[in-house]
């Protein structure tokens, strides 16, 4: 059968922040974690859509769970956050970042990053450089980044990260995807190097239906992807499914840094979570610590990039 939110350990007393928490693979993951009695803070871009899964949550009968107000495409919004986790908690064991920006026509973040590279990676970067403090020391405190089986086919454009020469979307989706992945990796290697307490996982969906789909299609107006995904629906699994190997990185006893986990049928789309190697392009310590260096400098300057 495999591992399922019934093999979740008990989190009474531990405090977890979910990025994207208001849908899709974040509302499932909140309301797992919700489930196994930890505390969950919901980082969401839109506070109305934010405030109202809550509620729903609320209704449900859930307890323990708080709002943040969080856009990852605008730093200085992630400074505030981190900011308001650090008045209101002073403490944090799990560390989920979970929301994603999926194919977009090209559009550039405050910053002036391209949108789905400063969503995807550099806000989570960002997020997590800020937040490590507050979770060293912590028994079994994690960090989870969300990633994809785009992580595949993706390449880092280094003398184009922002698309200004040529633009593909999903080029650039799966970019952003391989960057998550090539973070994890790395920062669980800097904190195994410094002794630190945290580790550092990855975790994709696989095929996950998620509201990324319909709102890929809709900014970009191509019937052909809105067939496609008609085409395959049938292999599509839950949210709820989707979110198992994020759950599973994140809590369970015997996961371990540097690992990554997805689903384990028809090729990591779908099925129970497992361990799952990473893109090719990501096993490369010498490009992850560039990757590294580059996003550094790009979060610390805050100067447009258009």
């Amino acid at each position: 059968m495999g591992w399922t939110i019934d093999d979740m350990p008990n989190l009474r007393g531990r405090i977890a922040l979910v990025t994207g928490a208001n849908s899709g693979l974040g509302l499932e993951t909140t309301r797992a974690l919700l489930r196994s009695g930890a505390t969950v803070l919901m980082a969401c871009r839109s506070r109305r859509k934010g405030e109202a899964a809550r509620a729903e949550l609320l209704e449900l009968g859930s307890s323990g769970v708080d709002l943040l107000e969080l856009d990852l495409a605008d730093l200085d919004s992630v400074d505030a956050c981190c900011r308001e986790v650090q008045s209101r908690y002073e403490r944090l064991d799990l560390l989920i970042n979970n929301a994603g920006l999926m194919a977009p026509p090209r559009l550039l973040s405050q910053q002036g990053h391209e949108m789905q590279f400063a969503v995807n990676h550099l806000g989570h970067f960002a997020l997590t450089q800020a937040l490590l403090p507050l979770m060293e020391g912590r028994e079994q405190a994690r960090v989870v980044t969300v990633t994809s089986g785009a992580q595949y086919f993706g390449a880092i454009a280094w003398d184009d990260l922002s698309g200004e020469k040529r633009y593909d979307r999903w080029k650039a989706y799966s970019q952003s995807k391989l960057a998550n992945v090539m973070f994890a990796l790395e920062l669980n290697h800097r904190l195994e190097q410094s002794e630190s307490t945290v580790r550092s996982l990855a975790a994709h969906p696989g095929l996950a239906r998620t509201n990324l789909q319909p709102l890929s299609v809709a900014s970009s107006g191509a019937w052909q992807e809105a067939l496609a995904y008609r085409l395959m629906d049938p292999m599509f699994q839950s949210a709820a499914q989707g979110a198992l190997p994020q759950l599973m990185a994140a809590t369970s006893p015997s996961a371990q840094g540097g690992e990554h986990y997805g689903p384990s049928k028809f090729g990591g789309m779908r099925g129970a979570p497992k361990r799952q190697p990473v893109a090719r392009a990501a096993r490369s310590q010498e490009q992850r610590a560039r990757l590294w260096a580059l996003s550094a400098e790009l979060i610390q300057t805050r100067s447009a990039a258009v």
